[in-house]
């Protein structure tokens, strides 16, 4: 059974792609900019679940389409993680956040659809500003639906680095401006 699930998967994937190649997606216009800001929530992952409830942030994203279906993006903004209680206590975990810096791609195989990958740095902001935050690597793999004004993504980001590996499956909603 699992090999038949297996071929399943793989059949529509070959699908997918062989789609990908023939259609012309035309979401992204070709040369030209697009600035869209973000509101994004997720559920943290890692060594973060153990400590943290959910995050919710904001982030600004500048695209230009290098073609009609693939695009190159920056994207910088914030986002907090809200900390769970203590066990046996009334006070919470430490409050922090994380500033990502990454530079990516959008690619749509489909029209409206799209596989996006990001990279860059998270660099961790605790109670007392940028004392004591690491620098973390952080790699972003997606998938999302956009139109000319609005874009819904969802991806998991991986903060790795200093021991301490944790990430975020979030959720982006943006307008372009």
């Amino acid at each position: 059974m699992k090999t038949i699930s297996k071929l399943t998967v793989a059949a529509f994937i070959a699908f997918a792609l062989f789609a990908a190649n023939k259609s012309n997606a035309q979401t992204t216009q070709a040369n030209k900019f697009n600035l869209n800001v973000g509101v994004e929530t997720g559920i943290p992952t890692g060594t973060a679940s153990m400590f943290d409830t959910f995050t919710l942030g904001g982030t600004i994203r500048l695209q230009y389409g290098i073609s009609n279906n693939f695009a190159v993006m920056f994207t910088t903004g914030g986002y907090h993680f809200f900390p769970q209680m203590v066990p046996g206590t009334d006070r919470r975990y430490s409050s922090f956040g994380v500033g990502p810096i990454k530079a990516g791609f959008k690619e749509f195989f489909m029209p409206n659809i799209y596989f996006a990958g990001e990279a860059g740095i998270g660099r961790e902001v605790t109670e007392q500003g940028f004392v004591g935050g690491l620098t973390k690597l952080l790699i972003a793999p997606g998938v999302g639906y956009a139109n000319k004004k609005w874009d819904f993504g969802v991806r998991y980001e991986s903060l790795t680095g200093n021991n301490d590996n944790y990430g975020v499956v979030g959720l982006r909603i943006a307008f372009s401006l």
